[in-house]
């Protein structure tokens, strides 16, 4: 019996061990080729975008830029989603994401708890942003160019609480014009949806809310697309404009890919010139930026409190 099952044997035992080798170096190639947790895996860019729409929405419009950025730069570029605009500045603080589209504000509070970090690009319009406040037509509030102090009289939103153009400059308008706080003025309360679009519906709808503010590039976008009737759901005051969103980069860049890779990594931005990419922020073109374009927006903030002086 032993000289027919010998040769069966040794065979099916060089089979385990070619079966065990293949094996082992497929997990090996897929450690490498996916950043599988070696220390030879691949350095992945990581950036993210403040959710001011659509969770959903805004990863179908951010992957191509993904895409943009890793032909451009040579390195392996991924979109990471945040739940809210808190998210995407802890996440930055970590060192997690490492470029970020923020608005004025959560810019702002990003650079203030990271030395070295970089505003390095923004949109052509950003240095002249500005908002809208907006009511529903049953309010008979008409639009205005003094502030419509009628707003007072309903139910208000603002967009989420870290939101440039849905609170921090609405709030640091309203104060000028009318000498009181958010909780005085607006006698029927004050709420925050979370995000422009939700702004826009929830005036429309008229439901629980028949006024509210929120990021003017947002509203006009809507309104282009059939989401929102400016008929029913009006802009009443528009603000005087101030900077607001930019692409921050953060200092770990250089560690990960080498001295001067910010500087490419900004040119590449500021070369993107197809209007299907341009269309996901949506701007016309991305221009350069710096810490300085946004020093307005760092003294408003804190003036109301909400950023903290010096570094964290």
């Amino acid at each position: 019996m032993r000289n027919w099952m010998q040769p069966a044997l040794v065979a099916a035992a060089h089979g385990a061990v070619v079966s065990v080798v293949v094996s082992a170096v497929f997990s090996a190639a897929l450690g490498v080729g996916c950043g599988g947790g070696g220390e030879s895996a691949q350095p992945v860019l990581t950036w993210t975008a403040i959710p001011d729409a659509n969770a959903e929405s805004l990863k179908a419009k951010y992957e191509p830029i993904s895409a943009y950025l890793a032909e451009k730069l040579g390195v392996v570029v991924k979109y990471k989603p945040v739940a809210d605009y808190t998210a995407s500045v802890e996440g930055f603080k970590t060192g997690d994401i490492q470029l970020a589209w923020f608005g004025g504000l959560t810019g702002v509070q990003a650079r203030a708890a990271i030395a070295g970090a970089r505003a390095i690009a923004q949109g052509a319009e950003d240095p002249t942003y500005k908002s809208y406040f907006i009511a529903h037509k049953d309010t008979g509030i008409e639009p205005s160019d003094a502030f419509p102090t009628a707003l007072s009289e309903h139910a208000f939103t603002f967009g989420s609480q870290s939101s440039t153009s849905g609170r921090l400059m609405p709030e640091y308008f309203l104060r000028q014009a009318t000498g009181t706080s958010p909780a005085e003025f607006f006698t029927q309360g004050f709420s925050f949806s979370g995000a422009h679009d939700k702004t826009a519906l929830m005036v429309q709808s008229g439901a629980q809310v028949k006024c509210g503010v929120l990021s003017y590039k947002k509203y006009d976008q809507m309104v282009a697309e059939g989401e929102i009737d400016p008929d029913i759901c009006r802009v009443v005051w528009t603000t005087p404009t101030y900077a607001d969103y930019n692409f921050t980069a953060h200092p770990r860049l250089e560690e990960m890919f080498g001295e001067g890779f910010t500087d490419r990594l900004q040119a590449a931005l500021i070369a993107m010139d197809d209007k299907a990419l341009l269309d996901a922020f949506p701007r016309s073109a991305l221009i350069e930026a710096t810490n300085a374009d946004f020093d307005k927006i760092a003294e408003t903030a804190e003036e109301l409190g909400l950023v903290r002086q010096g570094r964290d």
